[in-house]
């Protein structure tokens, strides 16, 4: 038994869960990490984070079981608040499975590269910083003083209008480096969602797109799963990633309420640049 490659599973799990949430890219960073410990073949890479990418999405259901059972429930019991939060989640989710499905392979092979994740996460980082001082301009001139709910305050009043953007902007994600965290949250901000609900979103978002996106693609790709060393390094990145990624969840939505995501722009911008710098030097 090869306890390196368990090792390296464990960082790569690691890596799913800590970033999948951020809006820092979690397919960029399992790119690079990858490179970086040489971690298994490149057929097998790919089909492993398919695998912790469901790991990390389970950790949503898990905890949110309660709120997306009553929603679920109450979609046929004819409840408007669930029906309007499962509406919107079917919308949000048809761009990036349209696209995705036609349009999936051409772009890893084209776009799953070093470079391309670089670009992205520096470009990505400076959009964070516009879209965040936008919102300060916001609050030192707010428009109205009404405390009434408004589309987008919570997750259960996003707007059918809201969904559909969040949806087309989801599928920037398709771009290694780019982070479908990132433009779901950061793209809810931008059209008048607040932070908490942005987030929730787009935790919510991930479960049907991540999910069946990743079971579809498990299908595919189940004969690469030659023997039982393969299934056990695939589980414990699986779990690491759900363990990692619940407390993700849990620290970044207490995270939201008290501050912004400047931090993560600038470590976006940095994280890019070391990469794009070392790719000069190193063969990735």
């Amino acid at each position: 038994m090869d306890f390196t490659l368990f090792l390296h599973a464990i960082i790569m799990g690691l890596v799913e869960g800590i970033t999948e949430f951020l809006p820092i890219s979690s397919t960029g960073h399992l790119i690079l990490t990858g490179e970086l410990l040489n971690f298994w073949t490149l057929q097998k890479r790919e089909l492993f984070a398919i695998a912790v990418q469901i790991g990390a999405i389970s950790a949503v259901v898990y905890e949110y079981w309660g709120k997306l059972w009553a929603a679920f429930t109450g979609f046929f019991k004819g409840d408007r608040t669930s029906q309007r939060l499962c509406i919107n989640l079917v919308v949000a989710s048809l761009p990036i499975v349209i696209i995705g499905l036609s349009f999936g392979e051409s772009i890893k092979a084209v776009l799953f590269n070093v470079h391309t994740v670089a670009m992205a996460l520096i470009v990505g980082g400076f959009i964070i910083l516009w879209v965040e001082k936008r919102q300060r301009t916001k609050i030192d001139h707010p428009i109205s003083s009404s405390h009434s709910l408004r589309s987008g305050d919570t997750v259960d009043t996003i707007s059918f209008k809201q969904a559909v953007i969040i949806g087309f902007l989801q599928c920037l994600a398709l771009i290694p480096g780019t982070s479908r965290s990132g433009a779901t949250i950061i793209g809810g901000l931008s059209i008048g969602m607040s932070r908490k609900a942005a987030a929730e979103f787009s935790f919510f978002l991930g479960i049907p797109v991540l999910m069946g996106a990743g079971m579809f693609d498990l299908f595919r790709q189940r004969h690469s799963i030659s023997l039982q060393p393969d299934v056990l390094v695939l589980l414990t990145g699986i779990i690491v990633a759900f363990i990692s990624a619940l407390l993700v969840i849990r620290v970044l939505i207490q995270y939201v309420s008290k501050h912004d995501f400047t931090v993560f722009a600038w470590y976006r911008i940095v994280f890019g640049l070391v990469v794009l710098i070392s790719a000069q030097y190193i063969n990735w």
